[in-house]
């Protein structure tokens, strides 16, 4: 059999299922060999056969893999796109009857998204979102994310339930691994925007280099009548400006750009700026706070008017929007306040703080820790960035998966300049680090809890137990309020 014959047989509306895990194959699947980063597929292929597959897509001649059985083998030149051509054609290539819409960058990419389904959503539209937080397939019901961007298995699927429910645009955030790995293969975007580039992920990806050139394969991939939608502030811009054969939309905050936000005014019930564009001018008016949440308005709004929106439509969307889970999410604690950021790498941690200092009439509070298995060059990183900007320092656990969460503390610690600083200390159970940073907190502090936003788990080992910052600090607030209030005879 070809690849040709095999494509035809997908399309035939009752094809076999596509895989690229051997563990998942069931009797007459797909098995798609790739090579991977840590893996090959082909060395899986035995694996695959004994389990079902009826069909084995392979860069190499496997028939020693396959012996006497009946499966079939289909040779290709490269299989790293074979998966995403396969799952759209299986689901009726729902990605042609769609307007594709993606964000990257180390930090923003969900307030990015959710910002342009507001703006879709508000204009009358079905947007559907894949993203860090949530897949939204416009059904009415979301499904709790796995990962920021899944496999192209998995988009594909999502994006058939989005046309069938009536959706028209699918926004995505576009992870590095993702765009390292081809997920987003047979996707035509019509804009893509960048908001950003930071230290994060050098466990995967070795150097800040090979990093930015894994986000720029979300641009070079574009088309000529594609849009990038570029921050003129941002570092690696440049760069992939001069890797896309798509129109530049850049935008910027009080600098000259096609699209520029210039701040009439900020404080904790939120943001006002104008937003400039071909001539015309609107006015947004925000909750979100931080000069970074006004570059993450300016990308969604360049998405958005790159997809044929205008201008007032987007500042509408814009300023339509209360809140994105675990994003400087606000938690009322009495006469302070309690603020949950998914806030994880040195950057993101420095534009929070940044923002919440001008505005902290007390002490301003953080409680962060440092994911395991991850990149641990930002770890004491973090920590500076903890030490210059909060009043006072508490270093706890995130998801220490398979890492000794001491080891972990110990490397965000050996960041600190002043280890003996009674504004530093560490609390390695999560759970009662929040409970001391709220048990301590004063009249007009604020309590900055980052590192996991939105989770609503904690992966110790290589298992997943419950834990959301949010519930953890409602109830210790709670608690707090009954001890602080008078006794009735």
């Amino acid at each position: 059999m070809n690849f040709d014959e095999l494509l035809k047989l997908v399309c035939s509306g009752n094809g076999p299922g596509i895989c690229v895990d051997s563990r998942k194959v069931a009797d007459g699947d797909i098995f798609v060999a790739v090579k991977g980063t840590a893996s090959d597929g082909h060395d899986f292929i035995a694996q695959a056969v004994a389990n079902g597959a009826r069909y084995i897509v392979c860069e190499r001649n496997a028939q020693h893999a396959i012996g006497d059985t009946q499966c079939e083998l289909v040779v290709v030149d490269d299989t790293a796109q074979v998966p995403a051509i396969l799952a759209q054609a299986a689901n009726g290539n729902p990605a042609s009857k769609l307007t594709n819409l993606a964000v990257t960058g180390t930090n923003g990419k969900t307030t990015v998204a959710f910002l342009v389904r507001s703006i879709i959503g508000g204009a009358g539209h079905k947007c559907g979102l894949i993203g860090t937080v949530v897949y939204d397939t416009c059904s009415g019901n979301s499904y709790e994310a796995t990962l920021t961007t899944p496999d192209c298995l998995d988009i594909a699927a999502r994006q058939a339930e989005m046309v069938r429910n009536g959706a028209e645009y699918m926004v995505i955030e576009a992870s590095s691994h993702a765009l390292s790995q081809n997920r987003l293969s047979q996707i035509n975007f019509r804009a893509a925007a960048f908001t950003n580039l930071a230290g994060d992920h050098l466990d995967y990806h070795k150097t800040e280099r090979d990093y930015l050139e894994a986000k720029t394969r979300l641009f070079s991939a574009l088309g000529p009548d594609a849009t990038a939608v570029l921050n003129r502030q941002g570092r690696g811009a440049e760069f992939i400006a001069g890797q896309t054969s798509a129109a530049v939309l850049w935008y910027s905050i009080e600098e000259k750009a096609d699209l520029t936000a210039h701040i009439e005014s900020m404080d904790t019930d939120g943001t006002v700026f104008g937003i400039e564009y071909c001539g015309r001018s609107s006015i947004v008016r925000t909750p979100l706070l931080g000069l970074y949440n006004v570059s993450n308005c300016l990308a969604a709004a360049g998405l958005c008017l790159a997809a044929g929106f205008d201008l007032e439509t987007v500042a509408a969307g814009l300023s339509a929007l209360e809140a994105i889970p675990g994003r400087l999410e606000k938690i009322e604690g009495g006469d302070f306040s309690v603020i949950i950021d998914y806030a994880h790498t040195d950057d993101a941690l420095k534009n929070v703080l940044s923002t919440l200092k001008p505005l902290c009439r007390g002490s301003l509070r953080v409680v962060f820790g440092c994911g395991g298995d991850r990149d641990k060059t930002k770890r004491p990183r973090m920590a500076r960035v903890a030490e210059q900007l909060a009043d006072f320092v508490l270093v706890t656990s995130d998801n220490p998966r398979t890492e000794d969460p001491n080891a972990i503390v110990d490397d965000v610690v050996a960041g600190f300049e002043n280890h003996d600083s009674a504004a530093i200390s560490i609390e390695p159970d999560r759970r009662k680090a929040i409970e001391l940073a709220i048990e301590a907190a004063e009249r007009d502090d604020i309590v900055l809890i980052a590192g996991k936003g939105h989770e609503t788990y904690q992966i110790i080992g290589t298992k997943k137990f419950d834990f959301s910052d949010k519930e953890v600090a409602l109830k210790h607030l709670g608690k707090r309020s009954q001890k602080l209030s008078p006794k009735r005879c």
